[in-house]
């Protein structure tokens, strides 16, 4: 099954450099996190909603690697995708794009893996908390 791709756009803010104008490598897990969130409000999971239902997602691991800098007001595209997912678990994997005036150049690719929990912070299973979230995401991403 193909995997569905979410797009997010952001521009390297002033703030997000350091003195040779580089974004600073801590800010791209930011801006997985930002394009992570988009995605789940995109495909109408809103992390909102989630945590209305009682359902927390937070980080257990996130991975980064570096390829080439984003430096001052470069406009970036993140692409996001859940890359597998079980009722306990979902990771997602994500891609740092420039575009440049012929082609786009891939700054940085990563992945942050998280953990469905109740409000007691004690494991939740997505299939039974959320039943049609769990069908939307399995008929979208396949039961990896």
């Amino acid at each position: 099954m193909e995997q569905s791709h979410f797009m997010h756009t952001i521009r390297v803010n002033y703030k997000d450099t350091d003195q040779m104008r580089v974004a600073h490598h801590a800010n791209y897990i930011s801006w997985f996190e930002n394009a992570r969130t988009e995605m789940m409000r995109n495909e109408g999971v809103a992390y909102k909603d989630m945590e209305d239902l009682g359902l927390l997602l937070p980080v257990l691991d996130v991975h980064v690697q570096y390829m080439k800098p984003a430096h001052y007001d470069d406009e970036l595209h993140i692409s996001t995708t859940i890359s597998s997912f079980s009722p306990a678990r979902l990771e997602f994997s994500y891609e740092v794009y420039r575009n440049t005036d012929d082609h786009q150049e891939l700054l940085a690719k990563g992945t942050s893996l998280h953990m469905w929990l109740n409000e007691d912070w004690k494991p939740a299973r997505l299939h039974k908390v959320a039943p049609d979230v769990y069908e939307m995401l399995k008929s979208k991403y396949g039961n990896n």
